[in-house]
């Protein structure tokens, strides 16, 4: 295998199948349209559909199931309404992402909430359009049960929940904590990496206890992307990150690295990496392309 130009062909069908999700650059809402398109268009790994499509492919042949396009193009445009926010001002007030110009930057900051929330309602009407292809009421279960993973793991009891926890910790400074720390790597990071992972076996048949594997796998995958974020803040560059480095000490922001140092962070994504192939490596069905981008998110430079 050729994970590269796997990668890439790939990455450049997800590319497609999001555009035709994307709205229509009309009529008197037209700007806001605009900021959103800008926002999701600005590249990016496309990991968290690519993770829901190779995650499917465990259990069965991803092209045939036919709500996991709108699930990936639902998840892709939370993930990018989630950065737009980051991006604000009264968040982490970053200029740069993906090596260019933030969507507060280029259309000011109110279309840049209205862009976000655009985002986060659009996805759940993409979403539940997944519906109308339902045929048997085993397929209106799997959508369903889809849709319940999507609104928790990116609510109050997810990625927003993870949200107040990490921008309250930086307001007050004080101690850091294991406890708080992981409950925001966990929640801002790993949930929507879980939505993507059991979302995937959940449209694809999975059987119960299946799914609760991938969500421990994508627990260890994301708290050791965000470690390694954390990580390249502190070691990378901004031309090859694309973004300012050094933003999470600018911001007092609560890291791994800052409670741990680099050595111990390094040490903790080597076990949290190994942990979640462990876990891939059990099912019957191999997906050596999975295991291999897991293996690149984690270990990634930029």
């Amino acid at each position: 295998m050729n994970f590269n130009e796997e990668l890439r062909q790939r990455t450049e069908r997800i590319e497609a199948m999001l555009t035709g999700f994307l709205p229509r650059e009309e009529g008197f809402q037209r700007r806001v349209v605009e900021a959103m398109n800008y926002s999701v268009t600005g590249g990016g790994k496309r990991l968290r559909p690519m993770l829901m499509a190779e995650s499917a492919a465990l259990f069965g042949d991803p092209a045939t199931l036919a709500p996991l396009p709108y699930f990936m193009a639902a998840l892709e445009m939370i993930h990018n309404y989630s950065l737009v926010h980051d991006d604000l001002p009264a968040m982490d007030d970053d200029e740069y992402r993906r090596g260019r110009k933030t969507t507060h930057v280029v259309y000011g900051e109110g279309m840049a909430v209205l862009a976000g929330d655009g985002l986060l309602n659009y996805a759940f009407e993409t979403a539940a359009a997944a519906f109308g292809g339902a045929v048997t009421t085993e397929d209106y279960r799997r959508i369903a049960a889809s849709l319940q993973i999507l609104a928790s793991k990116a609510g109050i009891y997810g990625m927003i929940g993870g949200q107040c926890a990490d921008l309250e910790a930086e307001e007050a400074g004080g101690d850091m904590t294991d406890e708080l720390l992981l409950f925001i790597h966990a929640h801002k990071t790993a949930a929507l990496i879980q939505a993507a992972m059991t979302i995937g076996a959940t449209l694809a048949g999975a059987a119960s206890g299946e799914i609760a594997q991938l969500e421990r796998c994508a627990y260890n995958i994301g708290i050791a992307f965000q470690i390694q974020d954390d990580v390249l803040d502190v070691t990378g560059s901004q031309a090859v990150l694309g973004k300012p480095i050094g933003s999470d000490e600018k911001n007092h922001k609560l890291t791994y690295v800052a409670l741990h140092g680099l050595e111990e962070s390094r040490r903790e994504v080597e076990r949290l990496s190994q942990e979640a192939a462990g876990i891939l490596a059990s099912f019957p069905e191999r997906n050596l392309f999975l295991e291999e981008l897991v293996r690149q998110l984690i270990y990634r430079e930029k």
